[in-house]
């Protein structure tokens, strides 16, 4: 049985990763690597992951996957229990197409601005003005997923890997008080309702 080693740092975007995880009930190692300590940047950490950052997941041959789109693919196309990964071409596409826009442009263009201003501007007036384009960049792009999950229960049909990348934004979304519409709000409350969901956050008390 392959074992897998997942590094992990609670309330960053890994938690997408560990919901996934969860929902393929993938026996797995964890090992917490808290951000907001620096332990991402310790030596021990990037002798093996020299990016230095999280996601991460260490394969059975020892090798490292990092990004969380990689890891996401991944896993769903190596554990099929669950069916995170859709067999139909054009969802394929439409799955890796929300991903891609929910990790490279709400996370990375938006909530980057918003959680870390000061890695980037150093004057408060600076700081201040990038974080309120960064609020910017979250409100508009939650609009658009938004009107691509429309009245449906999840993204692209049932349950896949890009409801938890958009899960894990909601939940800085939420901790941010940035508003988003009534449909998020309700996908967050489903995403929550699921036994993954209670199994994932269990496992990390």
């Amino acid at each position: 049985m392959e074992m897998l080693k997942f590094f992990h740092s609670p309330a960053s975007c890994s938690d997408g990763i560990l919901l996934i995880l969860s929902e393929l009930d993938v026996e797995f190692e964890i090992e917490i690597i808290n951000v907001k300590k620096g332990m991402q940047r310790e030596p021990a950490y990037l002798e093996i992951n020299p990016k230095g950052k999280v996601p991460a997941l260490m394969l059975d041959d020892g090798s490292m996957l990092t990004e969380f789109q990689t890891i996401a693919y991944w896993l769903a196309s190596k554990f099929t229990k669950n069916n995170l990964w859709p067999n139909d071409l054009g969802k394929q596409s439409r799955t890796l197409e929300i991903m891609d826009f929910i990790v490279g442009s709400v996370h990375m263009r938006g909530f980057t601005f918003v959680k870390i201003p000061g890695k980037f501007q150093l004057d408060e007036k600076g700081t201040e003005d990038l974080k309120k384009f960064g609020i910017m960049e979250v409100e508009k792009g939650l609009k658009y997923v938004s009107s691509v999950l429309g009245g449906s229960e999840y993204l692209i049909g049932d349950f896949g890997i890009a409801d938890a990348a958009l899960f894990y934004v909601l939940q800085w979304a939420e901790q941010e008080q940035i508003p988003h519409s009534k449909n998020l709000k309700a996908f967050l409350n489903r995403v929550r309702e699921r036994p993954a969901y209670q199994r994932a956050f269990r496992k990390i008390d």
